[in-house]
């Protein structure tokens, strides 16, 4: 599906200008110390002090060098030459060492694969499955790119929200059996929405009313087909976890926020709003 992923990598070349916007001073913030990683996922990736890892999808690449401070040897690799862009400047005005890549992801799977790159660790974040096309083909070139062993680790919003309005009307299906659902008014600027900012800094106003010109497509999979996209790519689910919190994102409108973690009303019923996987490569 080139032509959608192309559509949808004009769409982010606009919407990360806007995101970025909002974050103030970050290669300041990364100077000084400072990180992007919750506690999810640093519980589950643990120590990964001198590893190989490749950060798939890794947007503007905040997270990627939040993980090199960690001391990893990271790559990046994301479809928007905006992100990659800013990413690379990001890491030298930083000082932070990696290694980051404009490409589609399956694309630059392939040619890694065939050119012997290896990893200890792949590792993927919040709001990326969506943009998959082939979860199949996405879990069989990074799990050939795992060295025995190695790891793989995801925390991804539940795809649960994706069957709801902002006011919590029912209104989309859980299972779409591949077929993309089309936004006209594109990638949006979540990060104004949920007022992200980074980590005990404060939100910068930014582009107001941000317009994206692109339309975007989205893919809706359920955890039954993730899972079983690694299965049987080759790899050992080690851990499954779900959470009633959203990290840094707020999907509708009756929520409260604390701490960064955004939860349903108290007088609604809890949904699932996040899940983590941890896989292993157990054969060659």
């Amino acid at each position: 599906m080139k032509d959608i992923h192309e559509e949808n990598r004009l769409s982010w070349n606009a919407a990360t200008v806007a995101h970025n916007s909002h974050k103030g001073d970050q290669a300041k913030f990364f100077r000084e110390g400072g990180s992007t990683l919750h506690a999810e996922e640093k519980e589950l990736l643990g120590d990964i002090s001198g590893l190989e890892l490749l950060h798939l999808q890794c947007n503007s690449g905040q997270d990627t060098l939040s993980l090199a401070r960690l001391g990893a040897t990271v790559t990046g690799v994301d479809i928007s030459d905006t992100a990659i862009e800013f990413a690379r400047k990001l890491a030298a005005d930083s000082g932070i060492p990696a290694t980051f890549y404009r490409a589609d992801v399956y694309d630059w799977l392939a040619e890694a694969a065939a050119s012997e790159q290896r990893f200890d660790v792949v590792f993927s974040s919040y709001g990326a499955l969506v943009w998959l096309s082939d979860l199949k083909t996405w879990a069989r070139g990074f799990a050939a790119l795992l060295k025995p062993g190695g790891r793989f680790v995801l925390v991804e919003f539940h795809p649960v929200i994706h069957m709801f309005e902002w006011d919590l009307e029912r209104k989309y299906p859980y299972f779409r059996d591949g077929e993309p659902l089309l936004w006209e008014n594109g990638v949006g600027d979540y990060v104004a929405f949920s007022t992200i900012t980074l980590p005990n800094e404060e939100y910068v106003e930014g582009v107001k009313d941000f317009k994206n010109p692109h339309r975007v497509y989205e893919f809706q999979w359920g955890i039954g087909e993730v899972v079983t996209a690694l299965l049987e790519a080759g790899l050992q689910i080690t851990t499954l976890k779900e959470y009633p919190y959203a990290n840094d994102f707020r999907p509708f409108e009756r929520m409260q926020e604390d701490d960064g973690h955004w939860t349903l009303a108290p007088d609604l019923p809890n949904l699932p709003l996040m899940y983590a996987i941890a896989a292993k490569k157990t054969r060659q």
